[in-house]
């Protein structure tokens, strides 16, 4: 099972500071799964000796079904900021589906699951509860993920067409910044705004408007930490806002800081473990 890239960051907010917390591995699901699963991804932390760290995530519209020694569950789509407390040593092992095909799998909408965690043997039953029994005793990631797909191939449901064409419409909305309302994506998925308010909240868990603007604001903390210049009103209308107010106050919604509190907090880590490096060297 093939690795993949693990340097993107989106989603991961100050992911400078992060890397010298924990170590994060992605990977490529089985041909069989990829239709419905987007990737897997594996962290490990060994904190002992060390202060707890609080890593936060703004995380992607999708379900993840999570396995480890922190915070297992079926995670649904969050729409807050997610803050992972590490401490001591531990792992976990997650699978990312594509936004809108968690939903085959069960029988219920994903408006029931979102901003909520449940057991995996809640929503599976004893199976559930065996797959983490399985899970934990494997011998390594790889095993670990392999485990977890057995599982999702033994319960792969019948295609279902309005999950797939969610997650067309959902990556849609992510790679094209000049969406910027619902009737932008409706214009360009050529579904109605209705049609999507429906397949969004059955099949997400959000509306598309909240999709929209996670996008947006994923795009913007990224170039943000990777040092990009503070101008509020050109990155304000590069990540397809029609005004900076508006931006800075979904920006500040979702992050908890302005883009410049932001920008100038990412600077401050990358000069500090600057500062580390240098006072290692001999």
């Amino acid at each position: 099972m093939p690795a993949i890239p693990t340097d993107g960051t989106r989603g991961i907010l100050n992911p400078r500071q992060g890397r010298g917390h924990f170590e994060l591995q992605r990977r490529a699901p089985a041909a069989d799964l990829a239709e419905l699963v987007e990737r897997h991804w594996c962290v490990r932390w060994d904190l002992r000796g060390r202060p707890a760290y609080e890593q936060e995530t703004l995380p992607w519209p999708c379900v993840n079904l999570v396995v480890g020694t922190h915070r297992p569950g079926v995670h649904g789509v969050c729409t807050r900021r997610f803050v992972a407390h590490l401490e001591g040593a531990g792992w976990v092992v997650g699978t990312k589906f594509r936004a809108g095909c968690f939903r085959p799998f069960v029988r219920f909408s994903m408006a029931e699951l979102a901003d909520r965690a449940r057991p995996v043997g809640e929503i599976f039953g004893a199976a559930g509860a065996e797959l983490e029994g399985a899970v934990h005793a494997a011998g390594d990631d790889g095993e670990r993920v392999a485990r977890v797909e057995a599982f999702l191939r033994a319960r792969m449901p019948a295609r279902d067409e309005d999950a797939l064409r969610v997650a067309r419409i959902v990556e849609l909305a992510m790679s094209d910044p000049s969406i910027r309302r619902v009737d932008d994506l409706a214009a360009r998925s050529g579904a109605g705004p209705r049609m999507l308010q429906r397949l969004f909240r059955e099949y997400v868990g959000a509306t598309p408007k909240w999709v929209i603007r996670r996008f947006r604001v994923h795009e913007a903390a990224e170039r943000l930490a990777g040092g990009a210049a503070v101008d509020a009103s050109a990155l304000a209308q590069e990540c397809g806002y029609f005004d900076q107010s508006h931006f800075i106050r979904d920006f500040k919604a979702q992050i908890g800081k302005t883009p410049g509190q932001y920008a100038a907090l990412c600077a401050q880590r990358e000069r500090d473990a600057g500062a580390a490096v240098t006072l290692a060297r001999p």
